[in-house]
């Protein structure tokens, strides 16, 4: 058995930035990194858009330097993943893959979202080397050359936009015959001469060298022919997907999967438990945002354990919360909600 005030779960920019934050208050935590250990940027090669690194930095570089502040502070951090929670008692109790029970006070789920993939041949091969599934992360990096951008929904159309900004020539390939995404981006995308659109066209694979890659393999559905577009990237959007399957039953998540948080914080509708990072955003995915909600999970769980009194040797909430109900037990009035005794 561990006990915690504070378990953290994931070891992404926001899971060891909340570490970091949640050391430096006395909160001794801990951290389980999940089976992706330092998320998704240990796939990425440069990171030029982290403030600090003026030069970049390789993403596993970049991680690598978080967890070891994290460290440095007294986090301590186990290379597990959890696999069972139950979020009904205080504290919480929650089950690492080794079989270890973990006692919480205060729980943060920083857990990520994974990118949809194509499954090609050589769409991992080429990972991080020509094929992303951030063209505000990596588009840069083609300034100027000529790319292919995958999907028809909002994200592929938004994805689009943001690179004819940079690039010399995007090719929209849509697997349909018409877009699924909304009205208004398909209007704006219209006005953009850079943007070719390629309806009832597939990416069948990926082509490179060892520079990475230049070229993708297309098939026609209609002509029933392949042929092969030079680029010098490729951006797969067709989404993402919130790791949240372990909080289902007790957290409650958007249309889409992502964890719902109070607007303004990182509290979820579990008192004692917050979100932070790409679990809980589907609209900035990016490192330093991640890294921001990662900060205020640690200061909101902080806040939380602060308020938390004792009397009578029953833990209460104090009234500055603002919660629901007043109880009474053991000749002790706390102000809780209605999820704290049961």
């Amino acid at each position: 058995m561990k006990t915690t005030k504070c378990l953290i779960i994931g070891s992404g920019p926001a899971g060891y930035t909340a570490a970091i934050y949640a050391s430096r208050a006395g909160l001794s935590p801990i951290l389980y990194t999940g089976i992706q250990v330092g998320g998704q940027l240990t796939e990425t090669t440069d990171v030029d858009n982290f403030p600090g690194y003026p030069k970049g930095i390789q993403g596993p570089s970049l991680m690598e330097d978080l967890r070891k502040q994290a460290e440095r502070f007294g986090t301590e951090i186990i290379n597990e993943e959890i696999v069972q929670v139950d979020l009904n008692d205080r504290p919480f109790m929650l089950k690492a893959g080794s079989g270890t029970q973990v006692s919480a006070d205060t729980v943060i789920i920083a857990t990520g979202a994974s990118a949809k993939w194509l499954g090609l041949p050589n769409e991992a091969k080429y990972n991080g080397r020509g094929v992303s599934a951030c063209a505000t992360c990596d588009g840069f990096f083609h300034k100027g050359k000529e790319v292919i951008v995958v999907g028809g929904g909002d994200t592929a159309l938004e994805e689009a936009m943001f690179l004819s900004n940079i690039v010399q020539k995007v090719y929209l390939v849509v697997r349909k015959e018409k877009f699924g995404a909304s009205r208004i981006m398909q209007d704006r995308i219209k006005g953009k001469d850079n943007i070719t659109v390629l309806f009832n066209t597939e990416l069948i694979d990926v082509i490179g060298n060892d520079q990475g890659v230049n070229a993708g393999k297309l098939y026609d559905n209609n002509m029933n022919i392949s042929s092969i577009l030079n680029v010098a990237g490729i951006f797969i959007a067709i989404g993402h997907t919130p790791n949240t399957d372990l909080f289902k039953n007790d957290i409650t998540l958007d249309e889409r999967g992502y964890i719902r948080t109070v607007p303004g914080t990182t509290k979820t509708n579990v008192p004692g438990v917050f979100a932070c990072g790409d679990v809980q955003d589907n609209e900035y995915r990016q490192a330093i945002t991640a890294a921001g909600s990662g900060c205020m999970a640690a200061i909101d769980s902080e806040r939380y354990l602060s308020s938390r009194i004792q009397k009578n040797g029953i833990i209460c909430l104090e009234p500055a919360l603002e919660l629901s109900m007043s109880v009474t037990k053991n000749g002790a009035s706390c102000v809780t909600d209605t999820t704290l005794f049961t």
